[in-house]
């Protein structure tokens, strides 16, 4: 470029790159669909209340409809959130456990992380680990086994009703939870359309909840949702013009 500076020029391409990050996708999530070992326990409390809220920030667990059956995940298997929402099926390994019930099978979502240092080191890095709620947990072995061999695979999320959206932030910061996501149930991106404006990528925040930094208050919203399998489905008309923030609303429809 003549008469282009370096410093002119870097400058440049430095814009150009934020640009280009500022609209690209997160990577792809972790995908599990075969059987693979892992060991298991539970927290929470006998009544699950000490499961609710969470790394993906779910919140109350009932209110999204969850429930009991939840999962906390180690680091190998939570993906800085981006397993958030993925079900599993897990059996107890019987043959290597005496506590574990005959034909114990429960299937559960990811709502949390089990972090490095907890639950005895069994969440440490590399380990594949699932800290269960107590009654998920009471499905599979007795409670007094405290750590249990299991099995476990990716299975699809079956949900009632549309996926949601939970619309928080201010005019120029929208924060969106999504919840009751059926299929793959892992969001891997997200994004946002006003009826005046284009498709704008979202960034994960934190847990199940991305953020862009667009105005779109007064405009009905559309929502672009692409799973972790790599499926895509469009949700328009999801918010009608004059919605406010802290509202939720249901798609008309679900993966």
């Amino acid at each position: 470029m003549a008469g282009m500076t370096r410093a002119a020029f870097a400058r440049l391409a430095l814009g150009f790159l934020l640009v280009l990050w500022s609209r690209a996708p997160v990577a792809r999530a972790w995908v599990m669909t075969d059987w693979a070992d892992a060991h298991a326990t539970f927290y929470g409390g006998q009544d699950a209340s000490g499961t609710m809220g969470g790394a993906c920030g779910y919140g109350n667990l009932y209110s999204v409809g969850y429930g009991t059956s939840s999962t906390a995940l180690s680091n190998a298997l939570f993906n800085n959130g981006l397993s958030c929402g993925a079900c599993f099926q897990i059996v107890c390994r019987l043959a290597e456990s005496k506590y574990c019930y005959p034909g114990g099978s429960v299937v559960v979502t990811a709502t949390n992380a089990c972090p490095p240092g907890s639950e005895g080191g069994w969440c440490d890095p590399p380990k594949a680990h699932f800290d269960l709620s107590y009654p998920a947990f009471q499905r599979l072995a007795q409670p007094v086994g405290g750590v249990i061999p299991v099995r476990y695979k990716r299975v699809s999320c079956s949900r009632n009703g549309g996926i949601r959206f939970t619309i928080r932030g201010n005019p120029y910061f929208d924060l969106v939870l999504v919840t009751n996501v059926g299929e793959f149930g892992a969001v891997q991106s997200l994004q946002i359309k006003g009826e005046r404006t284009g498709w704008t990528y979202m960034r994960q925040n934190w847990g199940a909840n991305w953020q862009a930094n667009v105005n779109v208050q007064g405009q009905a919203l559309a929502f672009k949702v692409t799973l972790d399998n790599g499926r895509s489905l469009e949700f328009y008309n999801v918010a009608p013009k004059n919605w406010g923030f802290g509202q939720t609303f249901e798609a008309d429809y679900n993966f």
